[in-house]
């Protein structure tokens, strides 16, 4: 079976490749029903590593910086022009067998230009029929969490790892993780969010290449390509387990500081 690690570090050196050549259009990747784990991509020179310069002195801790200027009205409407055709690529796609059981395609919804985006699993029962993540009981219970920072849904993206419902809403396997991987990687890329909040154990093992559990990464600030990443419990968790809400809004209050937004209940 194809090590969904090794996927993620596959499909994320194929992306910083395209990067530096400057293509931004959508990534197709196809996959045989028995494929084996792909040669893996030639890795970047690392430039930081060699240098005959002396390590510089420490430097103090700098102050937070300003919060950034409001993205113009152009810059909106290109980065949501891509993401329509993002959306419209994989409303057609059919690279893994999710395809053929899902009623449509659910790609993610919100600000094109969000500083914070929440990632997902992958779409239930009520995200396939209406084509929008978190729609049901556990994205009723995202949006208050959205409201507890004083922010609304509109103001946040939210996307998920696999574009398809599951069946029976079982965790992604390897093989549709991979298809759907350079979907969410160019979302990433395209809405630049300053920090990303993954909701449960699939979507942080899958960002942060890790076999650890969300008990173990929650609270705790993670990174992916330079933006932190604050992991934490699933908003369907929580509707089992809601003693552990408190832990949540811990870890978006982090959020918060982070973002140098002000704290609604304080």
């Amino acid at each position: 079976m194809t090590d969904p690690l090794s996927v993620v570090r596959d499909l994320r050196l194929r992306l910083e490749a395209d990067r530096s050549l400057g293509l931004t259009g959508p990534l197709s990747i196809r996959v045989p029903a028995d494929a084996p784990p792909g040669e893996k991509a030639p890795p970047v020179p690392d430039r930081t590593l060699a240098t005959s310069e002396p390590a510089p002195a420490p430097t103090p801790t700098p102050s937070p910086p300003p919060s950034p200027a409001a993205p113009s009205a152009d810059e909106r409407a290109q980065r949501q022009a891509l993401l329509d055709e993002y959306a419209g690529v994989v409303s057609g796609c059919q690279e893994c067998p999710l395809c053929e059981s899902r009623t449509q395609t659910v790609y993610g919804v919100g600000d094109p230009c969000a500083r914070l985006m929440f990632i997902g699993e992958g779409p239930g029962f009520d995200e396939d029929r209406l084509g929008e993540p978190f729609v049901g009981k556990a994205g009723q219970l995202l949006d208050r969490m959205i409201g507890a920072m004083g922010l609304a849904r509109a103001d946040v993206y939210i996307a998920n790892i696999v574009k398809c419902r599951p069946p029976n809403n079982r965790a992604p396997n390897p093989r549709e993780t991979m298809s759907c991987l350079p979907f969410l990687f160019r979302q990433i890329q395209t809405i630049a969010p300053e920090v990303i909040v993954t909701l449960g154990n699939t979507p942080t093992k899958t960002l942060l290449e890790t076999e650890a559990g969300i008990t173990r990464m929650r609270g705790k600030w993670q990174s992916f390509r330079d933006i932190p990443v604050r992991p934490t419990f699933h908003p369907a968790y929580l509707l089992r387990n809601p003693a552990d809400k408190r832990l949540v809004w811990e870890d978006l209050q982090d959020v918060m500081a982070k973002l140098g937004f002000e704290n609604p209940r304080q």
